[in-house]
């Protein structure tokens, strides 16, 4: 009816084209066209083309988990996802830049995932989200000066695709060694410093341990 879709299209155009935010946009086309009216998922869509710099950027943090927030309210038991959801198994490739950290399995040491597919989220309010659950410990509730993310949450990687796929929830096991590193829910899971995160595949960092590749002369060595 050319007052939803075809307006988003508009604004992003003038977003792109002038250095307008989405909310300028939207004025912009509304002045010219009252009827306008853009529904709150094309709206969404305009944010996130506004915080990406105005240029779709797959490999972005925001797109990743806007892509994973659309997948997981269409679908109630997940049979079939799209290829280009799954992070690129680490054992499967070359080791191609120094910056990215590499994740092991701490205790078979197998390749999981790398430092970009880390999906990184507000710090929470801590212990006092659980209130819910009746925490009343006084060292758990002021948080005990202990790290208040205990895991990483992280896109699917395609090692994981076998459990995912008609479940809403589950365990993640290591590939390898089948000790459990994780667990995974489409619906969401709240992250130990009280955010929550949709959907969650979420690796314990106790679990794993970070490997840096260092320049030394030369050569490279891996610092654990």
């Amino acid at each position: 009816a050319g007052v939803s879709r075809s307006v988003a299209v508009v604004a992003a155009y003038l977003m792109k084209t002038q250095g307008l935010g989405w909310e300028e946009a939207l004025a912009a086309v509304r002045a010219a066209k009252p009827d306008a009216q853009v529904n709150p998922g094309f709206q969404g869509q305009l944010k996130l083309y506004e915080a990406m710099g105005c240029a779709v950027d797959p490999s972005s943090i925001l797109y990743k988990r806007y892509r994973l927030e659309m997948l997981s309210e269409r679908f109630s038991e997940p049979q079939d996802l799209p290829r280009e959801v799954f992070a690129v198994d680490p054992t499967t490739i070359c080791q191609t830049s120094n910056i990215e950290v590499l994740y092991r399995c701490r205790k078979c040491r197998r390749a999981l995932f790398r430092s970009s597919s880390i999906l990184s989220h507000t710090e929470g309010i801590g212990p006092t989200a659980f209130a819910h659950k009746r925490i009343t410990d006084t060292a758990q509730l002021s948080g005990n000066g202990q790290e208040k993310c205990t895991s990483y949450f992280t896109e699917p990687v395609q090692w994981m695709e076998p459990a995912l796929l008609g479940v809403m929830e589950g365990q993640l096991l290591c590939p390898k060694c089948m000790s459990k590193l994780g667990s995974f829910s489409w619906r969401g899971d709240q992250c130990s410093c009280g955010r929550w995160v949709t959907p969650a595949f979420q690796i314990h960092k106790s679990r794993v341990d970070e490997v840096r590749t260092l320049p030394v002369g030369n050569f490279q060595t891996a610092k654990t």
